[in-house]
């Protein structure tokens, strides 16, 4: 993936909001659902307003994706935090030449994010699932009982879960904000 590709990606991606439009009415309720129920604490909110470099990221993501109804609400929260970051989504199967690039043990796996600095240079990519959302998930699916499909996520696995998602945000603009190329070009 070259900055060109990557920039023209970002370019296609849709809003959180225009993504969640391309939803049905049950799709559109289960992300709303999530996004009402997680706010970032102050500390958090400090901590992204205070990003200084540019970031461009695209997620992509299945609006129909459970994994991506649990944590897209999440991801969008963080961007929206600061102005420095500019989330754009783009669905995984409208853009699979994209999607082909960011297989997961040789599986298309949703959601993805690909950071990208702010001339489009790839930083790195995160998914599909956070270390939280994994012990979850075999404490789950290892113990005595594994819940319904649709069940309803537990708030302290949604906090730990923000709190991932909200570390590799700080890690990508801290590898921005160190960075001799950025720093030459920002003089700082």
């Amino acid at each position: 993936m070259n900055a060109t590709e990557l920039q023209a990606k970002h370019q296609a991606g849709m809003t959180y909001t225009d993504y969640l439009a391309t939803g049905n009415d049950d799709q559109q309720k289960n992300w709303t659902t999530i996004y009402d129920r997680i706010q970032l604490t102050d500390a958090q909110r400090q901590l992204i307003e205070g990003f200084t470099r540019k970031i461009n990221i695209i997620g992509v993501s299945g609006i129909w994706c459970g994994d991506c109804v649990q944590q897209g609400p999440l991801i969008a929260r963080i961007a929206e935090a600061s102005p420095a970051i500019d989330l754009r989504w783009l669905d995984r199967d409208a853009h699979i030449d994209l999607q082909n690039q960011l297989q997961i043990n040789a599986g298309n796996r949703v959601p993805v994010l690909v950071f990208c600095a702010e001339d489009y240079e790839l930083v790195g990519w995160f998914g599909d699932r956070t270390l939280t959302r994994y012990r979850a998930i075999a404490q789950r699916s290892f113990g005595p009982s594994c819940p319904m499909p649709g069940a309803p996520v537990p708030e302290d696995e949604l906090t730990a879960t923000m709190q991932d998602w909200l570390d590799e945000f700080e890690r990508v603009h801290l590898l921005l904000r160190l960075s001799s190329r950025l720093r030459q070009i920002h003089g700082d």
